[in-house]
């Protein structure tokens, strides 16, 4: 069995990989002023090379404090908030996108401090012990819902006994 550490699903929510962006493009500009032209902006492109590194920074912690998802043996964490796996009573169906209604847990809390469910991301139902309905999230949704499923079925599974 996992560890409790151990990640069954992750997404970090932001990659670091941003942050270059802003320079790369810099460079790049740099590059084809030189090649083309007599002006070349050698204090403005840096300045917009570290202004823009600076906000892609920003979003990147951001991104990553409150958009990422962890599922372990024993939490799912989706942004700052923690769900204990034990709290998960039944992982619900996947929403039709041809239904005229909606399911109730598609207007039900979305997990995490954001007040709906983060863009690029999709939704999973979750039944809570109680019957809550809440919905989780992650932009490989259909991976999310098949460890949590997995997860819940570990949990109803009765132990194998010993064969000699």
């Amino acid at each position: 069995m996992n560890e409790p550490t151990e990640p069954r699903f992750h997404e970090p929510g932001g990659r670091w990989r941003t942050v270059a962006f802003g320079p790369v493009l810099c460079v790049v500009a740099l590059v084809v002023e030189l090649a083309t032209g007599p002006v070349v902006h050698w204090v403005a492109l840096p300045v917009i090379a570290l202004v823009l590194s600076g906000f892609a920074y920003v979003m990147v912690v951001a991104a990553r404090r409150h958009v990422s998802v962890e599922l372990t043996a024993k939490t799912l964490r989706l942004g700052t908030e923690e769900l204990p796996v034990e709290e998960i009573d039944a992982v619900l169906p996947a929403a039709d996108p041809r239904a005229l209604d909606p399911e109730r847990w598609e207007t039900a809390r979305p997990l995490g401090e954001l007040s709906n469910v983060p863009r690029g991301r999709t939704a999973v139902g979750l039944r809570l012990r109680g019957g809550a309905l809440v919905r989780a999230w992650a932009r490989d949704d259909e991976r999310l819902r098949s460890e949590l499923e997995a997860l819940l079925a570990e949990r109803t599974d009765p132990p194998c006994p010993n064969t000699p």
